[in-house]
């Protein structure tokens, strides 16, 4: 199932994408008999209600679509998304995590996970531009892919812990490495207002399969910068899941980044910074394809 934020005269609504078109999801589950009490206007909502039951409850929503016409918002193409959890109350970020961009670093492997954080004000959708040019000239790409919770994790098991993942989504981990170097600590590189785009849509963890054998690929106007396969995560996103609950709780809506692999602009000789102007697509196996431009410095 796809599921996404869609823009409404009322506001951000939920939605799920079923042939090519937006349906309204608190409106699907209004005929469903899954449904319990409670909104379900936002996508965090239908999380918190629904997502530790996604697999069971995805063939009923779209089975629905095909009887509910009131429902429909519109073709894929005509309808405005934003991004997939406008909401989070949580955005962590893994650092170091690909073997082969720990070696263009000249680091050693980390013994843990290198966690850091974004605010949900550098989170932008799909059609969105990339903030960040009008304070750095050194904006660089990282393609990554993003977890998204389903149900609240406190101390879970590696074993278990995909049962807490609702869902995969490209994102783009854009880095102000100017602001970056400035210091010792990462945050004003990475927290940079409008930022991050991430989308377009949620797919739930029952249709990508095994997410740890995903091909990932960054191109910037259309020339590959970043390739490579989840299968060389230093840390599995089942591993990250664990040990992040560990010390916090991850509540339905969170959303995780797991690294970028090598490639990056900072590590190219001579290094490669995005531009006003440019386009850049972070494909993911079996999750989609997320493109957005880079915005022109606002004065």
């Amino acid at each position: 199932m796809k599921i996404v934020s869609y823009l409404h005269e009322s506001g951000v609504r939920g939605g799920v994408v079923i042939d090519d078109a937006v349906y309204d999801l608190e409106l699907l589950l209004q005929g469903s008999t899954e449904a319990v009490h409670g909104a379900t206007t936002s996508v965090r909502e239908f999380l918190e209600l629904y997502g530790d039951r996604i697999p069971a409850i995805s063939a009923g929503i779209i089975g629905l679509a095909a009887q509910d016409p009131v429902a429909r918002v519109g073709a894929l193409n005509d309808v405005r998304l934003s991004a997939p959890v406008p909401d989070p109350t949580k955005v962590l970020c893994i650092g170091l995590n690909y073997k082969d961009h720990v070696a263009e670093t000249g680091r050693a492997f980390p013994e843990y996970p290198d966690v850091f954080a974004k605010f949900a004000s550098t989170m932008v959708g799909p059609e969105d531009e990339i903030g960040g040019a009008r304070i750095s000239s050194n904006l660089d790409f990282e393609g990554e892919v993003a977890i998204v919770i389903g149900r609240r994790a406190s101390e879970v098991s590696e074993g278990e812990a995909l049962d807490f993942v609702a869902a995969l989504a490209p994102l783009n981990d854009v880095t102000a490495r100017d602001l970056q170097y400035r210091g010792t600590q990462w945050l004003a590189g990475k927290a940079v207002d409008g930022s991050t785009p991430w989308g377009p849509a949620l797919v739930t963890l029952d249709e990508v399969g095994d997410p740890q054998t995903l091909d990932i690929a960054t191109r910037v106007n259309g020339i590959e910068v970043q390739r490579s396969n989840t299968q060389y995560q230093i840390f599995s996103i089942a591993r990250i899941v664990s040990y992040l609950s560990s010390f916090l709780t991850l509540e339905p809506g969170d959303v995780i980044a797991t690294g970028t692999p090598q490639g990056i602009g900072a590590k190219r000789n001579p290094p490669v910074w995005l531009e006003p102007g440019d386009t850049v697509e972070i494909e993911i196996e079996k999750v989609g394809l997320l493109r957005n431009r880079v915005g022109k410095p606002q004065i």
